[in-house]
C-alpha cells in the first residue's frame, strides 16, 4: 500500500470493521471502568477530572495505581513512577505491533496507534490477518476508549451508592471478551492452543514463588510475556511467507 493510500475515504470499509469489532470491547470497558471511577471518587477526583484521566490514561491497572497513590497523598515523581512500572507492558505491545506494520507506513500513524494501544486493541488488532491496516485499530479505538472514559466519570458520579457485589459482576464481561478473543485463534493453532495453559500456569506460579511474587503485576507481566514469547519464537518461528499472506 503505498503512502498516499492511507487515507480515511480508501479505508472506510476497515475503519466500520473496526468499529463494529470494538464494541464488545466498548461495552467490557465500560463496565470496568465504573468501578475504577469508584476508585477515582475515593481519592477525591471530579468527573471531569476522571474522563480526562481514562482518555489519556487507558489501563485500567495504571490508572489504579494513579488513585491509590493520590489518595495515599504521593509526589509526582513516586506516582509517574509507579504508572510507568505497571503500564510497562505497553511498551512490548507496541513493539509487538510494530512488526505487523507496512514499511512505508507514515510516522504519524505509528504514534497514534501507540498512543490507543491497550491490551484489548493490541489483542484485536494483531490478529489480523497479514499487514495491519491502521484504520481499522482507529475504528476499534474510538468506540472502546471514550466508553472507558465515560465509564470512569460515571462511577465517580455514582460514588458508593452501588452494592460492592454488582459493581464486581459489571467486571466478568471483560472475561468473557478475552475468551472471545483467544479461543478463535486457539483452535486453528495448536502452538496457541497449547502456550494458553502454559501461560496459565507459570502466571500462577509467579504469584506464589519467593520472590517473584514481591515483584508488581505489572512487572511480572513483562517478564512472562518476555520469557513465553521468546521460548515460543525459538522453539515455533513463523515462516516470512506466513506473514506475507
Amino acid at each position: 500500500m503505498s503512502t498516499k493510500a492511507y487515507t480515511f475515504k480508501e479505508n472506510r470499509p476497515a475503519f466500520l470493521l473496526g468499529m463494529r469489532h470494538g464494541v464488545p470491547i466498548g461495552l467490557g470497558y465500560f463496565a470496568v471502568a465504573f468501578s475504577l471511577g469508584i476508585a477515582a471518587k475515593k481519592a477525591g477526583l471530579i468527573p471531569i477530572q476522571g474522563f480526562l484521566t481514562s482518555i489519556l490514561c487507558h489501563a485500567s491497572a495504571g490508572e489504579y495505581m494513579g488513585f491509590t497513590m493520590i489518595a495515599a497523598g504521593a509526589g509526582y515523581f513516586e506516582t509517574a513512577l509507579a504508572i510507568f512500572v505497571a503500564n510497562a507492558r505497553y511498551l512490548l505491545m507496541s513493539t509487538a505491533m510494530s512488526q505487523r506494520l507496512a514499511s512505508n507506513l507514515p510516522f504519524a500513524h505509528r504514534i497514534l496507534l501507540g498512543f490507543g494501544i491497550t491490551d484489548e486493541l493490541f489483542a484485536v488488532s494483531v490478529m489480523r490477518q497479514g499487514y495491519l491496516n491502521p484504520y481499522y485499530t482507529y475504528g476499534a479505538t474510538v468506540v472502546a476508549l471514550p466508553s472507558w472514559a465515560l465509564g470512569t466519570m460515571l462511577g465517580i458520579l455514582a460514588g458508593n451508592l452501588m452494592p460492592a457485589f454488582l459493581v464486581s459482576a459489571f467486571g466478568v464481561a471483560l472475561y468473557g471478551m478475552f475468551l472471545a478473543v483467544i479461543v478463535p485463534p486457539a483452535r486453528q493453532n495448536k502452538v496457541i492452543l497449547a502456550l494458553i495453559p502454559i501461560c496459565f500456569a507459570l502466571s500462577f506460579a509467579a504469584g506464589v514463588l519467593p520472590f517473584v511474587k514481591e515483584l508488581s503485576a505489572g512487572t511480572r507481566t513483562i517478564l512472562l510475556t518476555v520469557v513465553i514469547a521468546s521460548g515460543a519464537a525459538l522453539l515455533f518461528p513463523v515462516k516470512e511467507e506466513q506473514n506475507e499472506e
